[in-house]
Order: structure tokens, then C-alpha cells, then sequence
């Protein structure tokens, strides 16, 4: 997949273009079959397939409190290309290009520099100053300068309507098998593992990988939840920890992975967690031994699930490192 960072890399525009356009937070399964539809189209054509997405999310310039990421930069360009879309264009999203219109958008962008031939876009899509890029408006523009668009529809799964907020409400909840019914996978925590207190080891007997979460980041419901590590290529099964460790009366978040059958110094090396199931909420231990005992019950608890689910995130594992 041939990425574009900045619409000045474009040199003159793409073959055929079928191109579709969104955020694409999560890349949920909504998003797949908008890349399907855009993928399949192209082929018929013998065109180019294409993605438009913005860096940073526009919220985050606009509102920058409104929203929380469900997948990072990295992870969206990883999802996109296992989709089969042929480029991938990252638009730099500013103050300055939220105020460009939608004609100006649709002309100068679309047509002049990325030479759109199709359009696909979902049943909700609207875009530039005040939105006014709406569906009809699209239809119109496409009718007039050449390019057809195909509207999606929306996307239900066991009755809930696949979007990227209602996958922020579930992980918020730690609704995670929900999550992954609307993602198609996993929601999945990454990042490099960071020195804590190191505690965990020594005092309580579980030893932990630390990662930071990122302002933007979104935060699942605090408690203990079944997980799947992959590290090292290779992936173990844990118990992770998200929460401020109110028995040591702190209140820093802080996410902590005990990985099962595990003893790699890792500090400084990215890992990736898939959130599996949620085990209980966190809450304040009369002390170590205490807290000790219930860790104890809830690796018991993780090994359950994992066994459960053994077949599934075997399968899972080998289709990661197959990528």
C-alpha cells in the first residue's frame, strides 16, 4: 500500500481513482465493507483504491475534549492495508483546513489532485465548513463533474448499529466481547513497557509490564480483564490491571500486564494487548496479602477464559505474525 502523508506528495492524479473518505476510528467493520465496496470497485475498473483519512482526528483540533481514540495513527495505516486498499492518503488536519469549503474540497482535492472517478461513502457522511458536504450535495457534485457515488448503508451487528461511538461507549464500559462483535477483533492496548514501581514482583509476587496511556487514548473501564499479550514474537495469555492502585493510595492510571509464563526483561520494547473479557472493577485491599489472594483468583479465573477461547487466539496469533 503506498501511503501519502501530505496531498503536495501527490504528483498527478491517480489512476481511476475509486476513492472512499472518513476518519475511519477503530476501522471497524463498518469501515471494512465501506474498502470492500471501494477495493471491488476499483478492480472492475482496473483503477486505483483509495482512502482518505485526516492526522490528527478532526475532533482533536476542533474539540479537542470531545473525543478519544479508539486506534492510533500506526494501527489505522496497519487495518487500512490489510483491507487491500492500494493508497492511503493522511491528510494533516489543521484549523486552517477546517475552513476550506466543500466545493473547494470536492475541486480541488477530489478531482484536481486525486482525479476521483467514484466516490464511496457512508449512509452519515458529510464533510467541510459546517458539513455541507452531505450526500445530496455529493450526488450533485458527482452528477455535474463526472464522478458516480455509492452510498453505504448503515451496518448492524446483533443489533447495534456498527459505528465508532458506540464502540467508544462499549469499551468505556468494558463491553469488550461487544467491542470486538462491532471491530471485528479485538480492542487492543500498544505501546512500550515502562519502569514502574516494580512492586508487583517483589511484593505482591505478580510481576507486571507497565505501559503509559496517552491523553488521547481510550481509557476501558477500570478494573482487571482477561488479556492476550503478544511480545517478542510470540503471544501468552494475562491478567492486566487498569486503575490508579487504590490500595497503595495513589492516583496516577496506571495499566499493568501480568503475562503468564513469562520472565524477559522487556523495558523499553513494545507489546501489543488485545482485551479479551472483563473480570471485576477495581477496588481498595486491606493490604498486599489481601490484594495477593485475589490476584491469585483472578489468574485462576484468565487461565479459564484463555482455555475457553484456546483455539480462537491460537488462530489469531498466527494470523498477526502472517501479516
Amino acid at each position: 500500500m503506498k501511503i501519502y502523508r501530505d496531498l503536495s506528495e501527490i504528483r498527478k492524479p491517480l489512476l481511476n481513482a475509486c476513492v472512499t473518505i472518513g476518519n475511519f476510528d477503530g476501522v471497524h467493520l463498518g469501515h471494512q465493507i465501506l474498502f470492500e465496496e471501494v477495493v471491488e470497485r476499483a478492480r472492475k475498473n482496473n483503477g486505483t483504491s483509495v482512502a482518505v483519512t485526516f492526522d490528527p482526528h478532526p475532533l482533536q483540533i476542533i474539540r479537542p475534549e470531545s473525543i478519544k481514540l479508539i486506534s492510533t495513527c500506526d494501527q489505522k495505516e496497519e487495518l487500512v492495508e490489510s483491507a487491500g486498499i492500494d493508497v492511503l492518503i493522511i491528510i494533516p488536519f489543521t484549523l486552517s483546513f477546517s475552513s476550506i469549503s466543500a466545493d473547494s474540497f470536492v475541486d480541488d482535492i477530489l478531482i484536481k489532485i486525486i482525479g476521483v472517478k467514484q466516490l464511496v461513502v457512508g449512509f452519515d457522511y458529510a464533510f467541510g465548513k459546517g458539513r455541507v458536504g452531505n450526500i445530496d450535495f455529493l450526488q450533485k457534485q458527482g452528477e455535474e463533474k463526472g464522478f458516480s457515488v455509492c452510498v453505504v448503508a448503515a451496518h448492524y451487528e446483533q443489533g447495534m448499529l456498527v459505528s465508532s461511538t458506540k464502540i467508544r461507549s462499549l469499551v468505556a464500559e468494558g463491553r469488550m466481547a461487544d467491542a470486538r462483535t462491532l471491530l471485528g477483533r479485538y480492542y487492543q492496548i500498544r505501546g512500550e513497557v515502562q519502569l514502574g514501581k516494580q512492586r508487583g514482583g517483589k511484593e505482591i509476587g505478580f510481576p507486571t509490564a507497565n505501559l503509559h496511556l496517552d491523553e488521547n487514548d481510550l481509557v476501558p473501564k477500570m478494573g482487571v480483564y482477561v488479556c492476550q499479550v503478544i511480545c517478542e514474537e510470540k503471544c501468552y495469555g494475562g491478567v492486566l490491571n487498569i486503575g490508579v492502585n487504590p490500595t497503595f493510595d495513589e492516583e496516577r492510571l496506571v495499566v499493568e500486564t501480568h503475562i503468564f509464563d513469562f520472565d524477559q526483561n522487556i523495558y523499553g520494547k513494545p507489546i501489543r494487548v488485545n482485551l479479551l473479557r472483563f473480570l471485576r472493577s477495581e477496588h481498595k485491599f486491606a493490604g498486599i496479602e489481601e490484594l495477593a489472594v485475589q490476584i491469585k483468583k483472578d489468574v485462576v479465573r484468565a487461565k479459564e477464559v484463555l482455555i475457553e477461547q484456546q483455539n480462537e487466539l491460537i488462530g489469531l496469533c498466527e494470523e498477526h505474525f502472517n501479516q
